[in-house]
């Protein structure tokens, strides 16, 4: 910025202007909020590395930094029995491991963290589920004209089906509490 624009700003609104200080400000912000979520994802992987040396199973670590949160993935070149089991019935090993991870991050880093572990793609292929569910409760509601009570689920499921469901005009809400909370689909 320069002295001239400086002295204008003073003069327009009777308080100097600090844009670039400010954006320099976020930046730093941004850069230490990244910093962050890469330490996270360092001593995520860290952790999820020994539990995977002391249970004897292969798998190749990604760690990726997106949209304000780490996402950690664990993947095998061949078919491997023993990352599935680290998936388990209905992905309820991968939620169990992923809040572990989490409480490592949180010993290590002292900062409370919102990861998400994935093992063998299970989510991804697990989020298609989730948009066909909400798809089809949307179906149902337009149909009935009655809302639809689904399954309960993880949070981290809720949010796919409230995404998906909000995306095609509709309303969903979460009802219950602990393992039963619930999505409920209606039209208004």
């Amino acid at each position: 910025m320069s002295v001239e624009s400086t002295e204008n700003a003073v003069s327009a609104e009777g308080v100097e202007d600090h844009d670039d200080t400010r954006d320099e400000m976020q930046d730093a912000g941004k850069g230490s909020s990244v910093s962050r979520l890469e330490e996270e994802g360092d001593v995520a992987a860290d952790y999820l590395e020994e539990l995977l040396d002391i249970a004897d199973i292969d798998g190749d670590i990604d760690i990726e930094v997106r949209n304000g949160r780490t996402y950690i993935s664990i993947v095998a070149e061949e078919e491997s029995a023993g990352l599935e089991s680290l998936v388990g019935r209905d992905g309820e090993v991968l939620e169990a491991l992923q809040e572990l991870t989490r409480l490592s991050v949180l010993s290590a880093t002292e900062n409370r963290s919102r990861l998400v572990l994935d093992i063998n793609g299970y989510r991804q292929e697990r989020a298609g589920h989730l948009q066909k569910i909400a798809e089809d409760a949307v179906a149902s509601v337009k149909e009935s004209g009655n809302a639809v009570a689904l399954e309960p689920m993880s949070a981290y499921e809720r949010k796919i089906v409230h995404d998906a469901v909000a995306d095609l005009g509709f309303v969903s809400e979460s009802e219950g509490e602990g393992a039963g909370r619930h999505i409920v689909v209606s039209a208004d």
